[in-house]
């Protein structure tokens, strides 16, 4: 289990703990329930950071740490999971959820060239926000679902999977 990477995200928090900017928030932001390896935590937190990386805006971590400080989810796995969608990974991702929505909307497919203006975001993004919205809304809830089920079924398996191998030894 992610266990061991968990906990060195946990060391690094604490490691921030002491700077200026962070100590108006240090007594909501590193309550220990936030920072806490039980699986409901860990598995909930993934879930819901799949989730969010599918929000259409650069605002995923903030709205990650909010869900968390809300929800009393982990924050390293909240966090973590909504770098799944990255500068890297947007595009593919964003024009499989926009097909993805005019297929639900039964709307052709707009032809249109991104690129990174003011122009572009009055222009081009009020022909298309429908079906993005719609397909990011779609795989988010499907992602988030599925993967929050995938983790916690694997988590329970190497849980008694570990389980029986320290029975096993014990029985030497």
């Amino acid at each position: 289990m992610p266990r061991q990477f968990l906990r060195q995200l946990s060391r690094h928090a604490q490691a921030i703990r002491d700077k200026w900017y962070v100590r108006p928030f240090a007594q909501s932001v590193f309550d220990p329930r936030l920072w806490s390896l039980q699986r409901r935590s860990v598995t909930t937190g993934f879930g819901i950071g799949i989730a969010i990386c599918f929000i259409p805006l650069p605002l995923q971590v903030p709205i990650g740490l909010f869900v968390a400080l809300v929800a009393r989810l982990n924050v390293p796995a909240i966090v973590g999971a909504t770098f799944l969608v990255n500068p890297f990974t947007a595009l593919p991702v964003y024009l499989m959820c926009y097909t993805l929505g005019t297929w639900m909307l039964g709307v052709p497919i707009y032809p249109f060239a991104f690129e990174p203006s003011w122009d572009w975001v009055q222009n081009e993004l009020r022909l298309i926000w429908r079906p993005l919205l719609l397909g990011c809304l779609t795989c988010g809830l499907i992602a988030g679902v599925g993967s929050w089920f995938l983790l916690d079924r694997f988590w329970l398996w190497r849980v008694r999977k570990q389980y029986r191998e320290r029975h096993r030894r014990s029985k030497r």
